[in-house]
């Protein structure tokens, strides 16, 4: 282990004990607990950020939030690719930090920045010229096409404020630390809720927006992320450097990085493209459909924050307990994680069951959206146990660089699954079909990744038992 570890401007400066890995030892439960309750409130954030832009879209009428809804699957593709990347980051610093490799540590998190921005400059590019094609294939008419154009431009120029503090708030949480990166999310989203009314309705001083506003409020705010994240890092943390080693060098940390983050990244992608796809049927009954669905995702994102949580927090545990030999502590973490997640699912069916109507009211006055969307709220919560263990397998294999195994296990509940069951549920039953899709493609992908991540951790086990067991 390297005894010093250098500050953003290179400086050497010793390191004390909080810079060792802090999760590979404790009960696992509270452990898990305890760091899990920031990243709830953390992850509430980020979903904050897209409830409270459709909250105000849709006093602007059911024209703008459906338009608003044709650009989730885009968003939700360009953010699924950085916290790929971010994963891929969370994964191998975690490891480091178990196997006590501090200049590594500095090297991984420094050159994961910079890939990420280098990503980011491709996709804004590309993003930008391709607007109207892209979103034609979404199912997008000319009606709302320029209300699009408004909403996009903005958000693909504001990007790195998106993607670079998702890359740096993973290798903060990698550390272990999950109060920083929800504090500085819980700020970014109290100066986007305030900065919304103002830009979209055109308040005081303030232009009239509409769209154009939620777009410019949110990359505000996300600036916010950005700026802090770096700090947090550079001078906090001390896990920059300035220094450059070498083009190689450079290129074996992004070899590692990536081997876990494009496998992850296209495990995120592919959401939103199944999303895009499901779009295209849903939008065959018309506008309200397609804003009653925009909706619907994001209270179902929102309602899963708590399994969001726990992944973010089993994949760093998973990741130091990995680096640190200690396997038996991986597989009884992944077993506690699956238990609660089958628990809140059963507690979300009876939450959407009562009250989904009550809910969908609070996002729009059209009677068409509210009763699509407690239609919604009544047929796919069926499955979110089961979604939520899916999404704690997907995360613990990439982690336990099993990136590939992932992606098989997401194709399969996307495109094996649930678009060509959505496809035939559209045809033989309408809407109510389509949502029914997507509920049966939860729960047959959530068991199969259950028995296919059991395996892998057994196999661990076994592996790490017939070696010493390093530290904790």
């Amino acid at each position: 282990m390297d005894p010093e570890a250098s500050d953003s401007c290179g400086r050497s400066r010793p390191l004390d004990n909080s810079k060792r890995a802090k999760l590979v030892e404790g009960p696992v439960g509270p452990t898990l607990a305890r760091l899990t309750g920031p990243m709830i409130l953390g992850i509430l954030g980020i979903h904050a950020f897209n409830l409270v832009d459709t909250f105000f879209v849709g006093r602007l009428g059911t024209r703008e939030l459906a338009a608003m809804s044709f650009t989730f699957p885009v968003v939700f593709m360009i953010g699924g690719m950085a916290l790929g990347l971010g994963l891929g980051a969370s994964a191998v610093i975690s490891r480091a930090i178990g196997e006590g490799d501090w200049h590594k540590v500095r090297r991984l998190t420094t050159d994961s920045l910079a890939l990420s921005s280098l990503v980011v400059a491709i996709l804004v590019v590309v993003g930008l010229l391709t607007i109207d094609p892209v979103f034609r294939l979404l199912g997008a008419t000319d009606e709302f096409l320029p209300l699009i154009r408004q909403y996009m431009r903005i958000w693909y120029l504001g990007a790195v404020f998106v993607v670079v503090p998702m890359v740096g708030n993973n290798a903060i949480r990698a550390t272990g630390d999950t109060k920083t990166p929800s504090l500085i999310m819980l700020v970014a989203v109290l100066a986007n809720g305030i900065i919304d009314p103002f830009l979209i309705f055109g308040i005081g001083p303030f232009p009239r927006l509409e769209l154009a506003g939620a777009a410019l409020a949110t990359v505000i705010g996300r600036s916010i992320t950005f700026t802090v994240a770096l700090w947090v890092l550079g001078r906090r943390e001390r896990m920059l450097t300035r220094q450059f080693p070498g083009v190689a060098t450079v290129w074996k940390s992004w070899r590692s990085i990536l081997y876990i983050g494009i496998p992850s990244g296209l495990v995120n992608v592919a959401i939103p493209v199944g999303l895009g796809f499901v779009t295209r049927f849903v939008s065959g009954y018309g506008a309200a459909a397609v804003a009653a669905f925009g909706v619907a995702s994001r209270i179902e994102t929102f309602a899963l924050t708590v399994v969001g949580a726990l992944r973010s927090v089993l994949c760093p545990f998973i990741g130091q307990n990995w680096g640190a030999g200690r396997h038996d502590r991986v597989r009884e973490a992944v077993g506690l994680s699956n238990r609660f997640a089958l628990a809140w699912g059963g507690l979300l069916l009876v939450v959407f069951a009562i009250w989904g109507g009550a809910v969908a009211a609070i996002f729009n006055d059209d009677p068409n959206v509210v009763a699509n969307v407690a239609l919604y709220l009544w047929i796919v919560p069926l499955s979110y146990g089961l979604k939520g263990v899916f999404q704690l397998a997907t995360g613990g294999l990439s982690v336990l660089h099993r990136p590939i195994d992932a992606a098989v296990l997401t194709a399969f509940q996307i495109f094996g699954l649930y678009v060509p069951l959505g496809l035939l549920g559209s045809r033989l039953l309408g809407l109510p079909g389509v949502f029914g899709a997507a509920s049966a493609a939860n729960l047959v992908s959530g068991v199969a990744a259950f028995l296919w991540l059991t395996r892998v951790v057994d196999l661990r086990g076994r592996e790490g038992a017939a070696r010493p067991v390093q530290g904790g």
